[in-house]
């Protein structure tokens, strides 16, 4: 890989891991630190309503579509609402969590919702710059970046907190963000995109589904991740069940569980830019029945501490190489000059589904046990296989769009 084609792969990550390090610290560090200053449960749920502005971004996603057509103006929307973001990070650390916490969630709402907007011109800058076949690679930095993010908002900032407090680990958060978008600076490459023929409409986000080709893609988004997401859902609590303390939760599944998710995401980028996507959407597929299958047969026994640390790394990774195959098709669905509508509706999708599965898994595991609801993720870590079969004449042809451009 030449070294023009090589530059831009640090550039994603470093955008990619700013906006998740600030994400993963507010959304499950914050909450940690309320309940041990004897905060109610009812005001570190309020706290989730940070997460709104990733799940409707695709709302503002056409406008964005609209005014980033060239070069200028799309690193304008990515580095402007990335300072935006760390300008609402500083003002955030004035103010005290105990006296203000109503001003703080409503800052943090205005921060998240700069963060998703940094995202979705980031996805726009990456289905531009990236080829074809460099896809693979350029979403395992994405799926690294937020996984790297996770690690270092969760783990390492929590230990920072109480060594700077809070005021002094914001700026410095704030600082980080800040100093993540200087590649971005440097990048003097042409990103190229045609003038539209018309303005995309919030319409448009529907009209993506309007193909029937696009509507069976519509079910991998959906079932791809369902064998191994609720497992995800509900491994703390198993782990709790079965006698590990917090701490060596922490560590199991936080620390190395988040790190296999890391290097397992660039393992999977490398795979498909050598293999391909057909072997290895199959591939990965595969080897999340195999993971379901394994929980299935942990759940029918105590399981020592090797086979609980083999768990762990079979679902990160396996929850690593199968991120990035789903934003590797998902960006080769995207119609010209509508990457960032389509791609963050596609993502968003992915994501609520996710949501929907962990809600459910809550439910089955309280009225079949462990091993019902492993036993169910197995069966449709199955259902998902026959779909990608059911999908294989749209992925021959990597293009449900055409019509709607």
């Amino acid at each position: 890989m030449s070294e023009k084609n090589w530059t831009k792969f640090p550039i994603l990550f470093s955008l990619y891991i700013a906006q998740s390090v600030p994400m993963s610290f507010f959304s499950t560090v914050v909450p940690v630190i309320m309940r041990q200053e004897n905060y109610s449960l009812q005001s570190i749920g309020l706290l989730q309503l940070v997460k709104l502005p990733w799940i409707f971004k695709f709302l503002w996603a056409p406008l964005i579509d609209n005014s980033a057509q060239s070069k200028k103006k799309l690193r304008l929307w990515i580095l402007g609402s990335e300072l935006f973001y760390a300008l609402v990070i500083v003002s955030i650390a004035f103010f005290n969590l105990e006296t203000n916490f109503e001003l703080i969630v409503i800052l943090l709402v205005i921060a998240f919702t700069a963060s998703a907007t940094q995202d979705i011109a980031t996805d726009i800058f990456a289905i531009r710059i990236l080829k074809p076949e460099e896809r693979g690679i350029g979403n395992s930095m994405q799926s690294a970046g937020s996984f790297a993010g996770s690690l270092l908002g969760t783990g390492v900032l929590l230990l920072a907190y109480y060594y700077f407090g809070w005021t002094n680990l914001l700026l410095l958060l704030a600082s980080f963000v800040a100093f993540a978008i200087i590649p971005m600076l440097l990048y003097r490459h042409p990103v190229e995109a045609s003038p539209p023929e018309k303005k995309v409409q919030i319409w448009d986000v529907f009209l993506f589904f309007k193909e029937r080709k696009c509507r069976k893609h519509l079910l991998i988004l959906l079932f791809y991740y369902s064998g191994i997401i609720g497992i995800l859902a509900m491994l703390k609590p198993y782990m709790v069940d079965l006698g590990y303390n917090v701490k060596e939760i922490g560590f199991m599944s936080g620390i190395v569980g988040t790190s296999v998710a890391v290097l397992f995401s660039l393992l999977s980028g490398m795979f498909i830019r050598r293999y391909g996507k057909k072997l290895a959407i199959y591939l990965f597929a595969f080897i999340n029945l195999g993971v379901a299958s394994y929980f299935y047969y942990l759940a029918h026994h105590p399981p020592g501490l090797f086979e609980m640390y083999l768990a762990i790394i079979l679902l990160w990774g396996a929850y690593g190489l199968s991120t990035v195959v789903i934003y590797t098709q998902s960006m080769d669905m995207v119609r010209v000059n509508k990457e960032g509508t389509d791609f963050t509706v596609q993502i968003v999708l992915t994501h609520l589904s996710g949501l929907i599965m962990a809600i459910i898994s809550g439910h089955v595991g309280d009225r079949l046990g462990y091993h019902g609801l492993f036993g169910i993720e197995m069966a449709l870590a199955f259902i998902s296989i026959l779909i990608i079969l059911y999908n294989f004449p749209v992925w021959k042809k990597m293009d449900c769009t055409t019509n709607y451009q």
